[in-house]
């Protein structure tokens, strides 16, 4: 079973509407937006695409267990050239050459292809989920990088800013210094707090950097403008209790494994039935032609035909049947216990999702009262300083604090939107069709439609 979710641990989560005190100007209307992420990830990625291939494999694996049930036939050619000596020394050679069709038909088997065909087809489920729940993961994933970028852009755009404030201090203490009104110490302290902000926004612009290579590597596209995100809002949960209730019976980890469940029961029974009899039905046509030759045998071309039914009884075969049923119980008692583990992984993402996105919007009403109180303390530091009261350190300290306060908030609001799209992954509703993506939909059943009564054909339904 491939993998789960994707887990929020180590990493906080963020979001993007960024209030006006933070942020800058308003986003152009062309704006790459997070659903325009999405859609392109959900389109172009090539772990996707990938993932959708297996499930055409897992399709074939239909029509494989069907061919179970149809006829073999198979073609023979002989042709034997005999030399001998007659009395007298004749020498002669007699060409006979022997051509047959063989049919096979299964008539019984202990009922292993009947079960085969039910385990491929509900193996064929599963992959359907697991594509599915892999969907859900890409598309998380997507609205992570798509909020990393956005957030790193404003935090180089707020670390600018913070310079720019940092150089215009650094030249008012200087001014002040050669009119004998501060001190070489305020100078000082203003050029320690420029250089420092210049690391910092260099470090800002690598992680800037680092998270578009993420967003290119899951989407596809190079990051141009991006707009200001949301929360999730479409079918997010009420309640805790609500998300548990609706992942259970809805998640596509949990119906995966339930569906590997039934596939191991099936593979059982087809395993136990190779114990039985098996009946065949065995027809063969034959005809035998004399082609030329110096030795005189009386004999003319002929032709056969037979038919007849084989039973086969096993008695015993070394062991192997009963190794495979005991093999295969133990499969599906590990598959029985996977539903276990997925649900509870299940459960325990949507605690910590939804945990996290109720945090995430406590920390932003939290943040706005901390940035508005840094702006108002920086202001009033600023006005005592002009008449004596404070000193540059006294400022450089307040702008860090509302600095602070700002990268802050909009790493809380970030936390917001990507929580809460954890929180519609956990449950399995981030599907392109739920949150309402403009994209062509990937429908695996329409393959699985064109190959699972085929016949014949070497050419797959897309021409390859």
């Amino acid at each position: 079973m491939k993998g789960l979710i994707v887990f929020l641990a180590g990493k906080r989560v963020l979001t993007a509407a960024l209030m006006s005190a933070t942020v800058l100007a308003t986003t152009p209307s062309m704006a790459e937006t997070i659903f325009g992420a999405m859609a392109k990830a959900y389109s172009n990625n090539s772990t996707l695409n990938a993932d959708r291939a297996g499930v055409r494999v897992t399709d074939e694996g239909v029509a494989v267990a069907k061919s179970g049930y149809r006829p073999v036939v198979s073609a023979t050619a002989d042709l034997t050239t005999t030399a001998s000596r007659l009395d007298g020394g004749t020498h002669g050679t007699r060409n006979t050459g022997t051509f047959g069709i063989q049919i096979n038909q299964t008539l019984f088997d202990g009922f292993t292809v009947s079960n085969n065909i039910k385990s491929a087809k509900t193996q064929v489920l599963a992959a359907r989920e697991n594509l599915r729940n892999n969907e859900q993961n890409l598309l998380f994933s997507a609205a992570q990088a798509y909020m990393d970028v956005y957030l790193n852009r404003q935090i180089v755009i707020l670390r600018q800013k913070n310079l720019e404030f940092l150089d215009e201090q650094l030249r008012a203490a200087k001014a002040r210094f050669d009119v004998g009104e501060g001190t070489r110490t305020d100078v000082a302290q203003a050029e320690a707090s420029k250089a420092s902000a210049i690391a910092t926004l260099d470090a800002a612009k690598s992680d800037e950097k680092i998270a578009e290579a993420n967003y290119i590597q899951i989407v596809g596209t190079t990051p141009g403008r991006l707009a200001a995100a949301a929360m999730a809002s479409k079918s997010l949960p009420k309640s805790m209790q609500q998300a548990f209730s609706i992942a259970t019976g809805n998640h596509p980890a949990i119906l995966a494994s339930q569906y590997a469940v039934d596939a191991a029961g099936y593979s059982v029974k087809a395993n136990e039935g190779q114990l039985l009899p098996q009946v065949g039905l065995v027809g063969t046509v034959e005809r035998e032609e004399i082609f030329s030759g110096g030795i005189s045998t009386g004999t003319t071309d002929s032709t056969s035909a037979s038919a007849g039914i084989q039973v086969t009884i096993p008695i015993y075969n070394g062991g192997r049947t009963s190794a495979l049923v005991r093999q295969s119980k133990e499969t599906l008692g590990q598959r029985r216990i996977e539903v276990d583990v997925a649900r509870d992984s299940v459960r325990q993402a949507i605690a910590q999702a939804y945990s996290q996105m109720e945090s995430a919007k406590a920390q932003i009403v939290a943040q706005r009262s901390v940035v508005a109180a840094a702006q108002l303390a920086l202001n009033g530091v600023i006005e005592e300083r002009k008449v004596g009261q404070r000193t540059t350190l006294d400022v450089l300290n307040a702008q860090a604090d509302v600095l602070t306060g700002q990268v802050s908030l909009a790493q809380a609001e970030r936390d917001s939107v990507v929580t809460s799209y954890a929180v519609l992954s956990a449950v399995g509703r981030l599907t392109a069709s739920q949150i309402g993506l403009q994209v062509a939909e990937y429908r695996p059943e329409e393959h699985y439609e064109a190959v699972k009564d085929k016949w014949i054909g070497l050419r797959t339904p897309d021409g390859r």
